[in-house]
């Protein structure tokens, strides 16, 4: 998955060779292929983190780090493999051995979701706050602190903050969905005032109607049904699916 990036950057430095009257010294030549390593690491390591099998990813983290101890990033990218991998012991163990130095986002963030598999909610908390702090682009670790928080018991603070995250990328669907939810462990059943695609309401509200007929609120739930079945463009055949269940249970009831 390599060789596309290396050609680009091959053919790139070929170019500028060649508008050269001189060619390079041994030490410029060094310089560059240090640099095309450098940039041909950092891409493999974002593929081996979203497209690689967890295991595979954590094979290829333990012995680049082996290999290379100093390398924090990788480091990093072992305990983020391990937590993929539900290593949630081993990827504590990795991030105690990062120097305290490294404050970056992405080591606070992991330090939180393990904080948040050790049911350590108050460390959890500082963590996130601390990686919310250390980016621009917060939305990723203000939706994972919101589940955190929802998963504790706390909808109105979750819904706070999936509500905040929203304002960052409001494309993001997974934090939607995640917003009806905690706004239905209230039993707040309307739709919150956001930005959405006809079909992310349809979903929306199928969502919501499952929340809603999982806390009892079964007359609630089939109004949702059938408000997600007639809104999706398409046929909405999980949406149908549901109804026709609970219609059925209804009917032997």
């Amino acid at each position: 998955m390599r060789h596309p990036v290396l050609i680009a950057l091959c053919l790139g430095g070929t170019v500028a060779l060649a508008g050269c009257s001189e060619g390079p010294s041994d030490a410029e030549v060094e310089r560059a292929v240090k640099s095309v390593n450098v940039i041909d690491e950092s891409n493999l390591n974002d593929i081996m983190l979203t497209v690689a099998d967890p295991n595979e990813a954590v094979n290829y983290f333990k012995g680049a780090s082996e290999q290379e101890p100093d390398r924090v990033d990788f480091q990093r990218g072992l305990a983020a493999s391990l937590i993929r991998a539900n290593e949630w012991d081993r990827a504590a163990a990795v991030l105690n051995a990062i120097p305290p130095t490294y404050e970056t986002y992405e080591r606070y963030r992991l330090e939180a979701m393990v904080a948040d598999s050790k049911r350590q909610w108050k460390k959890a908390d500082s963590y996130y706050e601390i990686a919310q702090g250390l980016t621009t682009t917060p939305a990723s670790v203000l939706n994972n602190w919101g589940f955190s928080k929802l998963t504790r018991g706390d909808a109105p603070g979750a819904e706070k903050l999936f509500t905040e995250a929203i304002t960052y990328d409001p494309t993001r669907f997974t934090t939607k969905n995640n917003l009806v939810l905690a706004r239905g462990a209230q039993r707040k059943y309307d739709l919150p005032v956001i930005q959405m695609t006809q079909t992310e309401r349809a979903e929306l509200l199928y969502t919501l109607a499952l929340t809603a007929i999982k806390q009892g609120d079964v007359t609630v739930g089939k109004g949702l049904l059938e408000d997600a079945i007639e809104t999706h463009p398409q046929y909405f055949e999980a949406a149908e699916r549901s109804l026709d269940a609970l219609d059925g249970n209804v009917t032997e009831g």
